[in-house]
C-alpha cells in the first residue's frame, strides 16, 4: 500500500508526522540499543521529551519521571499499563513510544464489548478455510501476532472496556510471549522475537468499564498518566495544537482564549 502525502491526510500517523525528527535521532544515536528497537532508550526519551539542540520539538507534557519509567519497564518482559482520567493522552503516549521503539503505532488492538479472542490472537479466511483448510494463507493475523512476529510493540487501547474473560487472553501471551495455533498442527506456533512486549491503556473512571483479574495485573507495571494541573499552560497547549492544525488545513483564522479558557483575554 502507498504512503498517502502526509498533507492531505485529516490525522497522519506519529511516525509520518514527525519523520524528520526521528531522522534526525537516528543520526545523532550513538547509544546502546535493546534488541529489536529503532532507537536507544535515551533517544527514546529525546523523541518525547524534546531536544533542543537537535531541534526535537517536545510532544508529551506532564511527569518526565513517568514517561522515563515506561521505557525502562519495555527494556524489560512486564508489559506496561498507562492508567488515568479520560483525557489525559495516555494514548499519545502509547503512540509515541510505539513511534519511537518500534517505528510503528499501527499495531493497535481497540478494546470494546464486541472485542472478542479473534481480535487478540487470530482469525480465519473462511472463504480460504473452506476451500483448503486450515492453513497459513487461510490464517489472518491480528495486530498482536504480526507485533509477535516482527518484534515490535502492540498497544492496546482501553483494555478494560473488554469483558473480563477477554481480558484474560492477555495472560498466557504476556507468560509464555507466544501464540499456538493448534489448526495447522502439532508445534504450530509463533514465537514473540526480541523488541516485542504491549503498551495498554485503561481509564480510572468512566462507564463501561471491567475489572481486571489479579493475575492479569501482575504482568504489568502499572504507570499513572495525571492531568495538567496548571490550567493557563494547558490552555497554551490547546491553542497551540488547533493552531497546528488549522495551518495545516491551509485556513488562516481568529482563535479566541475564552473559547478553550473561560474568562480568558482574546488572544492577538
Amino acid at each position: 500500500m502507498t504512503q498517502p502525502d502526509p498533507a492531505s491526510v485529516l490525522r497522519s500517523s506519529a511516525e509520518m508526522r514527525y519523520r524528520a525528527e526521528l531522522d534526525t535521532l537516528r543520526g545523532a544515536d550513538r547509544d546502546p540499543r535493546p534488541a529489536g528497537w529503532q532507537l536507544s532508550p535515551r533517544a527514546v526519551r529525546r523523541f518525547i521529551l524534546g531536544d533542543a539542540q537537535l531541534g526535537v520539538s517536545r510532544k508529551f507534557y506532564g511527569d518526565d519521571p513517568l514517561v522515563e519509567r515506561a521505557i525502562v519497564t519495555l527494556m524489560g518482559n512486564q508489559g506496561l499499563m498507562l492508567v488515568g482520567e479520560p483525557g489525559t493522552a495516555k494514548s499519545l503516549l502509547s503512540e509515541l513510544l510505539a513511534t519511537a521503539i518500534s517505528g510503528d503505532s499501527a499495531l493497535t488492538i481497540q478494546g470494546a464489548a464486541g472485542t472478542t479472542e479473534d481480535h487478540i490472537r487470530y482469525a480465519w479466511n473462511y472463504a480460504l478455510l473452506l476451500a483448503e483448510g486450515p492453513s497459513e494463507r487461510a490464517l489472518v493475523p491480528s495486530p498482536m501476532y504480526r507485533a509477535m512476529v516482527a518484534g515490535k510493540l502492540v498497544r492496546f487501547e482501553e483494555i478494560t472496556r473488554c469483558p473480563p474473560e477477554i481480558q484474560d487472553t492477555m495472560i498466557s501471551l504476556l507468560s509464555e510471549k507466544q501464540i499456538v495455533v493448534p489448526e495447522l498442527g502439532d508445534g504450530a506456533c509463533v514465537h514473540a522475537r526480541r523488541g516485542f512486549n504491549v503498551i495498554a491503556t485503561a481509564n480510572l473512571r468512566d462507564r463501561g468499564v471491567h475489572e481486571m483479574s489479579s493475575a492479569l495485573r501482575r504482568r504489568f507495571n502499572f504507570e499513572t498518566v495525571r492531568p495538567i494541573r496548571d490550567h493557563a499552560f494547558e490552555v497554551e497547549l490547546v491553542l497551540a495544537q488547533v493552531r497546528r492544525e488549522l495551518d495545516g488545513a491551509g485556513l488562516q483564522a481568529r482563535i479566541e482564549r475564552d473559547v478553550v479558557g473561560p474568562g480568558r483575554v482574546r488572544s492577538a
